[in-house]
């Protein structure tokens, strides 16, 4: 099968050995997001910024492959403090609508660049 690498400059440039998103057949994985500025690099200071930023990275990265976060059917959260847990919940309500993706979230010890959230997503689009 095969893919097509996604990439916006809306979303920051990936800091690692990835592509922000791979397209393979209608599948669409995109790639882990932190609360980076795509223009400055820099992370947000705040949670609830961070967890903002994260959606809008994810949404800008969905939307250069063709398709929505409302395509998104599966994703993940990554906290370093799972006492943040409630307000990933309410953030995502500003981006999500029903029927909402299946979702794990996790608590890890660290992220890059010591940012508190990261999360990852799998979409389908087409066909």
């Amino acid at each position: 099968m095969k893919r097509a690498i996604i990439s916006t400059p809306l979303a920051p440039a990936a800091i690692g050995t990835y592509s922000q998103a791979v397209r393979a057949g209608d599948t669409v994985y995109l790639s882990g997001q932190i609360g980076l500025d795509p223009e400055t690099m820099k992370l947000a200071e705040e949670i609830d910024a961070q967890i903002v930023r994260v959606f809008d990275n994810l949404k800008a990265v969905a939307e250069a492959a063709g398709g929505s976060l409302a395509d998104v059917v599966k994703l993940n959260v990554y906290l370093t403090d799972l006492v943040d847990f409630a307000t990933v919940n309410e953030v995502m309500g500003r981006y999500f609508v029903a029927p909402f993706p299946a979702r794990a979230a996790v608590g890890v010890a660290a992220l890059p660049r010591g940012a508190r959230v990261e999360a990852d997503a799998i979409m389908v689009i087409g066909g």
